[in-house]
């Protein structure tokens, strides 16, 4: 099929996310074996459209080799909305516009159309610039899995395969010493990826945003564990779980950040359980690294159905998998609404059927 686009431009925006460079590389080779299209390679998320001096074709070599490896060849950010760039001036804080100078860059560059890939917030800009009239088709990217509008998003499964083989490390050295430990995960609205490797990886208590948790329901968990014999436990730790207002003391809990949450928690467990506790944070070893299979397959499948629907002229969309399949809807669908672990769902009900614990009263 040979479109009346003869130039693209592709945008990545947020953190990386294994499977990214698949993405780009099927994007590339479809628009050349396909569809006669020329690609230009955006560097740096939207700040490479405010200074364009980077952008450079692609070709098939330059994404020769690139399947395998995680991160991202264009450089990402996870700063510069361009509809509210902020900048330091004369120490002060300034916000600019530079959403019209994006605009004329692009036409500079001759670029007709533009894929976008990344998260919510990168969606949402996507979207304000479709509504200025630019052409623009949307690809989902978060490890989080925390897009309503598809099944799955590439990284999710590369994050969960790296969490999981953690989890089962830490099973052999907490059940040798008769320690709890605590492993925290990335998840910071949503806590797919802590419910998923915890299931996967036998964890004993989970603890996500979505399901209020308390100290005490936490340690009646551990303490009947070990009435059974077990003088261990894993804890998965979201890193966005919401801690309760006051330790069990009445003593406030100051706001803590991704990073810091398991050991607030892991503090205040010492002091009840009277137990030695060691903490792992995970952090950014889960986005790292070459992607898994299927993520290499997803983001393939991403990239080719986005290309098409450049093609096809049908602008102001997003590609999402639906039910096994590729398929789009709308950017304003797109982002209508977050996903988000339901407490009384299917999967959840699993894992409370096979002994987990929320560290709810359930």
């Amino acid at each position: 099929m040979k479109s009346s686009v003869r130039t693209l431009a592709i945008v990545n925006g947020g953190g990386d996310a294994p499977g990214l460079n698949p993405v780009i590389r099927a994007i590339v080779r479809s628009s050349i074996y396909e569809h006669n299209m020329r690609v230009i390679g955006i560097r740096n998320g939207f700040d490479g459209l405010i200074w364009p001096e980077g952008a450079k074709e692609m070709t098939e070599e330059t994404v020769s080799g690139i399947l395998p490896r995680g991160g991202t060849i264009l450089g990402t950010t996870n700063r510069g909305n361009p509809f509210a760039y902020i900048t330091t001036e004369n120490g002060q804080e300034v916000v600019h516009d530079y959403s019209d100078l994006c605009m004329d860059n692009a036409r500079r560059l001759g670029i007709e159309a533009m894929i976008v890939i990344g998260g919510d917030g990168t969606q949402h800009i996507a979207r304000d610039f479709s509504r200025r009239g630019v052409n623009i088709v949307g690809v989902p990217k978060t490890i989080d899995n925390d897009l309503d509008a598809t099944e799955v998003t590439f990284g999710f499964d590369t994050a969960l395969v790296i969490a999981t083989e953690a989890i089962d490390r830490l099973h052999t050295t907490a059940e040798s010493h008769h320690r709890v430990m605590l492993i925290e995960l990335m998840g910071r609205d949503a806590g797919w990826i802590a419910l998923h490797a915890g299931i996967a990886g036998g964890a004993h208590i989970i603890l996500v945003p979505e399901i209020p948790f308390s100290f005490e329901a936490v340690c009646d968990a551990v303490r009947a564990r070990e009435l059974r014999g077990k003088h261990f436990s894993i804890i998965v730790v979201a890193e966005g779980v919401k801690l309760p207002a006051d330790d069990p003391q009445g003593k406030p809990i100051p706001p803590v950040g991704p990073g810091g949450v398991a050991n607030v928690i892991a503090d205040i467990l010492r002091e009840m359980l009277r137990k030695e506790i060691r903490v792992t944070v995970l952090g950014h070893v889960q986005r790292g690294g070459s992607p898994t299979p299927f993520d290499r397959i997803l983001g393939t499948r991403f990239g080719v159905a986005a290309t098409d629907l450049v093609a096809k002229g049908q602008f102001g969309r997003m590609v999402c998998l639906k039910a096994g399949k590729m398929a789009s809807v709308s950017l304003d669908e797109a982002l209508e609404k977050m996903k988000f672990i339901e407490p009384g769902c299917e999967i959840v009900h699993a894992a409370r059927a096979v002994g987990a614990t929320f560290g709810d009263s359930e």
